[in-house]
């Protein structure tokens, strides 16, 4: 018999399937389903012990809320208009790599001070590429998929220790998902009336 967590890791991973989805065709449900599966994966990686995760997720709820506001053109667009596919300028590829070291480290030093975090140098590394992967997808640049392709096989191992099932397979997915996305965005950017 599946116990309560297993039922919101199964319900999780469905609300997932369709966000990915939504996530590689830039669709219109792509934030509110970013939304509702942030408030699933609060819940349980908080309960299997992914503290910086969890709490990725409180921080991938806000950056939803960013994201409707940036893509809708509601935010930084002068035309208030959907905002394109676009690429990540050069200048910032320094500082998002040194976004990534940083909070990498930086969780790698709280985590175990916090108690129960298994795996506080993988918990921290991806949560620190979700971060930065986050801020990226906000802005709506191609290059986001490469901080997801990393995070992915972390998250199967993460899950998959935890008994989280459901969650490691639909990782898997994504991971697939993340190749389809970087070709399919990149081809955006450059054609975007394609």
């Amino acid at each position: 018999m599946l116990s309560s967590i297993s039922y919101i890791d199964l319900i999780g991973a469905v609300i997932g399937l369709f966000y990915i989805v939504s996530e590689y065709r830039a669709g219109r449900w792509f934030w509110p389903l970013c939304l509702l599966m942030s408030a699933f994966y609060i819940y349980i990686d908080f309960s299997s012990g992914y503290y910086a995760n969890g709490s990725i997720c409180i921080y991938n709820f806000l950056m939803s809320i960013y994201g409707i506001l940036v893509w809708r053109g509601i935010l930084q667009s002068d035309t208030r208009s959907e905002r394109p596919f676009g690429s990540c300028p050069r200048r910032y590829i320094p500082w998002l790599l040194l976004a990534v070291l940083g909070f990498t480290l930086f969780l790698w030093f709280l985590l175990p001070l916090l108690g129960e975090s298994q795996y506080p140098l993988l918990d921290g590394f991806s949560s620190a590429l979700s971060i930065v992967g986050m801020f990226m997808l906000a802005h709506k640049w191609w290059q986001q998929w490469f901080c997801w392709l990393i995070v992915e096989p972390i998250m199967v191992l993460l899950f998959w220790h935890s008994g989280n099932y459901a969650s490691a397979l639909l990782y898997v997915v994504y991971e697939v998902f993340c190749l389809l996305g970087i070709l399919s965005w990149y081809r955006k950017s450059k054609h975007p009336n394609t």
